[in-house]
């Protein structure tokens, strides 16, 4: 019965077709098996089974087969389901449920298997409340004993990106207290937030427009309104570096409130602004934010600020994240008797999202 059973099982599987793989050969004669991933502009990348993810140049392909039936774009147009098979020069496209189309491989502008399509029609029309991703973060620390001491912060990064716009959100806010000799007071209150929006004008250029809001207590901020617009231009692309410059024109609101005698007074501004944002990806798990603004008094010179903002995240699970972040705001001019400069760092667990 066990020879019967074992003579069976391999008999089995030895019928069992062999596993299909997309091949590509190279023009200097290599051959690559694997999968495909994707073809757009001059590079196509593939998954081999040896190398891992390959980008390969387009010009330097000679002929590509497929297993299974892939997305193509070509020049009239038309986009359709087809396997490739290359027969000497030309291509031949097995449409699915249609004919057999033949054409070079420079006709093919675009070639997506079924993951990387679905992820190019989710980018066409996405409903407001698809494509957000970010990271959230609270942290709270305190001691008790001679010294009763309460810090609680909170922050928050994210982002929506479309194939014509980005639109970005941010908050941070710290409160902390102190009991010393059964004496209580604030030591630190402030909160900091706004929304970015950049819509794609060329392919490197793009508008840009912003609204921010801040309240500092000890700096008797009560609150600062921000709203701007300019252009931007991404000066640097990578896989995994994004660095934007940005500049323009911007409207400011503050509203002081300081210590008694002094009156509340409300200061507004046309402004110049000028800056950068940076993105670094450091690793797989690890990634890199920056963003610098410096805003110039266009009436009077002797008054400008600058806003500083830098973060790091590290991801350890699939929700869960390490975050560090910094945010600096430096105002020439501050009340009589305040500090010029105020810093908010933080640093604790989160979790990131995505929709």
């Amino acid at each position: 019965m066990f020879r019967m059973f074992f003579f069976i099982h391999w008999t089995l599987i030895a019928c069992l077709p062999p596993a299909r793989a997309d091949v590509i050969t190279m023009k200097n004669g290599d051959r690559i098996s694997g999968s495909l991933v994707k073809k757009e502009g001059a590079t196509l990348i593939f998954d081999s089974k040896l190398f891992g993810q390959l980008k390969v140049p387009w010009a330097e392909v000679a002929s590509l087969e497929t297993s299974e039936a892939v997305h193509v774009a070509t020049p009239d147009g038309k986009a359709q389901k087809a396997k490739l098979t290359t027969r000497g020069d030309q291509v031949e496209l097995s449409v699915v449920g249609g004919d057999i189309r033949t054409m070079t491989l420079n006709d093919i502008l675009t070639l997506r298997n079924d993951a990387e399509q679905a992820a190019y029609e989710r980018l066409l029309n996405p409903g407001w409340g698809s494509l957000w991703a970010g990271t959230a973060s609270l942290g709270w620390a305190g001691a008790r004993g001679n010294a009763r001491t309460t810090s609680f912060t909170t922050g928050l990064n994210a982002s929506r990106v479309t194939r014509t716009d980005k639109t970005s959100i941010y908050f941070s806010s710290i409160r902390a207290s102190a009991l010393v000799t059964n004496e209580s007071a604030l030591t630190a209150l402030a909160a900091r937030g706004g929304w970015a929006y950049n819509r794609n004008l060329r392919p490197r250029l793009f508008a840009n427009f912003f609204n921010d809001y801040e309240f500092d207590r000890f700096q008797n901020l009560d609150l600062r309104i921000v709203l701007g617009s300019g252009l931007g231009l991404q000066a640097y692309r990578s896989e995994r570096v994004a660095f934007d410059l940005v500049g323009g024109l911007a409207w400011t609101r503050e509203a002081f409130d300081p210590p008694r005698p002094r009156l509340p007074f409300v200061r507004n501004a046309a402004d110049g602004y000028w800056g950068d944002d940076l993105a670094v990806k450091l690793s797989a798990n690890t990634s890199l934010v920056q963003s610098f603004r410096m805003f110039n008094n266009l009436r009077d010179g002797q008054f400008y600020r600058v806003n500083f903002d830098f973060g790091l995240v590290t991801k350890l699970s699939t929700w869960l994240t390490w975050n560090a972040q910094f945010s600096d705001r430096y105002l020439n001019v501050p009340v009589p008797g305040r500090q010029k400069n105020d810093l908010i760092y933080s640093t604790g667990f989160g979790f990131t999202f995505s929709r």
